[in-house]
């Protein structure tokens, strides 16, 4: 490519003070120091028990159980998608560990030192529409319980936008409740998320138990055969259902970095996260797929929502303390899960003015925009509409940084480049041209579909298509033209007083 640096990339030496000043650097986006990777095996197993104990876990299950599976089709889909994302995740989060440095700052290299705001911002945008579901989720539930408190809740004020007035209000004040925390800071609410998830675990087998006594027992709830029972009604069910298992933690697969990059070493964040993930999301969205096959059973037909059918509580106490559970719950997770990476992403584009906390706000703002009570008005549209959409271009972004560093690069990483504006990842003015048209390739693989019916059918496989489609371009364009090659500079090689820190192995 024309007008890339031709320069070797080389240790770059302790640059004066005013550097923290550069648009490239903030104290967010610095390397964590060996003094701050604390993090064990048994941190990355309650980090993604904490995760995945949440209600779009619960209404996953539930959401496959609603479109014609088996209890045991659903829990199969559910635990192949999550071993399947889980490849990328560690393929990520290697690197976090080993340079300490975070998703947008990673993103540089495959990227280049400001096209990495593309794929930042792109991530930020889900995350943003995920915080936006939670709210809405939270939100529900405090409505449900003031409802049981508060005889007219319910009905004041009419009908708004298909929601009654109520619902809205309460949207508003969970809302609110975050934008507040983020205005005072996190950190006070990070300590609660160990009980985060022990708290909509009982939500979760409480109502699991109530279901099970009112449906007879276990053995309705399992003899359900399903709607699926040939291949032809299956498949076309099941592979954008398995897109759309992947596609919830496609984001995590790329912003993993956040989070690793405060591991002791390898073999912490490895063990933990390949054990913890599979197996907590797997037994969590067996509860859904046991609420909705149960709901089933007493009603009549599947109710996927597991806060609609907390909903049916009919002692208000009981009902109003499960709601403030679901609540609290939904509050910790949302807080940590979407409000703390895409805020790295939305600093990445200008660090100088934009802090964590602006970031935060500007989560709160566009999950606002993303409008999440369309995203939730079904379970074909939560799980094939939304999760399988932006799975596809998840997968782009992953297809593009995976092969960068791990077949192109071969795994060699020059931190000190990456917050150099005229350093090894300048490419042509701060942008990578072959990742840029990568990426654009990978997207219409995936999302050609969704306006062009002949590729329709290649849509449906979201994440796959986006990341195949991505990545092997990519792998093609730098073969074709390689950019100069750059050395594995560690963090401390590349600056001592500003990233001092020795690699993790």
């Amino acid at each position: 490519m024309k007008n890339e640096t031709s320069t070797r990339s080389h240790p770059v030496p302790a640059p004066p003070a005013s550097r923290t000043r550069d648009i490239l650097y903030n104290e967010d986006l610095a390397p964590v120091p060996k003094s701050g990777r604390t993090w064990s095996t048994y941190n990355y197993i309650t980090l993604w028990f904490g995760m995945s104990s949440q209600i779009p876990t619960y209404l996953i299950g539930a959401g496959l159980i609603t479109l014609g599976m088996s209890w045991w089709q659903a829990i199969l889909t559910v635990a192949l998608g999550n071993t399947l994302i889980l490849i990328p995740i560690l393929l990520n989060s290697y690197v976090g560990t080993r340079y300490g440095i975070p998703f947008p700052v990673f993103a540089r290299a495959s990227y280049g030192v400001f096209g990495a705001n593309l794929p930042a911002l792109m991530r930020a945008a889900v995350a943003c529409g995920w915080f936006g579901i939670q709210v809405w989720i939270g939100g529900t539930a405090i409505n449900l319980g003031l409802g049981a408190l508060i005889p007219g809740w319910t009905t004041f004020g009419g009908v708004l936008g298909g929601n009654p007035m109520g619902m809205w209000i309460s949207f508003a004040i969970f809302w609110a409740i975050h934008i507040f925390i983020i205005y005072r800071g996190m950190e006070t609410l990070r300590r609660f998320q160990t009980w985060a998830a022990p708290i909509i675990l009982v939500f979760g087998l409480g109502l699991a138990i109530w279901m099970i006594v009112a449906a007879g027992g276990i053995g309705p709830i399992l003899a359900d055969p399903g709607r699926l029972n040939t291949p032809g009604e299956f498949l076309p069910i099941f592979i954008p259902s398995l897109v759309g298992v992947m596609a919830l933690w496609a984001t995590l697969s790329l912003n993993v970095l956040d989070f690793t990059r405060f591991a002791k070493n390898q073999k912490s964040q490895l063990v933990g996260q390949a054990v913890a993930l599979p197996t907590a999301m797997t037994l969590f969205a067996a509860l859904g797929v046991i609420l909705a096959s149960a709901s089933d059973v007493v009603y009549g037909a599947p109710i996927w929502d597991p806060v609609v059918l907390a909903g049916k509580i009919e002692n208000p106490i009981v009902l109003a303390l499960a709601m403030l559970a679901a609540a609290v719950a939904t509050l910790t997770v949302n807080m940590s899960a979407n409000v703390v990476s895409p805020a790295y992403d939305f600093a990445n584009v200008a660090p100088r003015y934009i802090s964590r906390r602006t970031g935060g706000f500007l989560v709160g703002f566009f999950g606002v925009v993303t409008q999440p009570w369309l995203l939730l008005s079904s379970p074909s549209g939560f799980i094939f509409e939304w999760l399988g959409t932006y799975g596809g271009g998840m997968g782009a972004i992953g297809g593009v940084m995976i092969v960068d560093y791990w077949l192109a690069r071969r795994r060699k990483l020059d931190v000190g480049g990456l917050f150099e504006r005229r350093g090894a990842y300048r490419f042509s003015a701060g942008w990578n041209l072959r990742a840029l048209a990568a990426t654009l390739i990978g997207l219409f693989i995936a999302w050609g579909g969704l306006v062009i019916p002949a590729m329709h059918e290649l849509s449906t496989y979201g994440w796959f298509a986006g990341f195949f489609g991505a990545g092997l371009t990519y792998w093609a364009l730098m073969a074709i033209s390689p950019p100069p090659p750059v050395e594995d500079v560690t963090t401390a090689e590349a600056d001592p007083e500003l990233l001092a820190t020795e690699p993790a192995q």
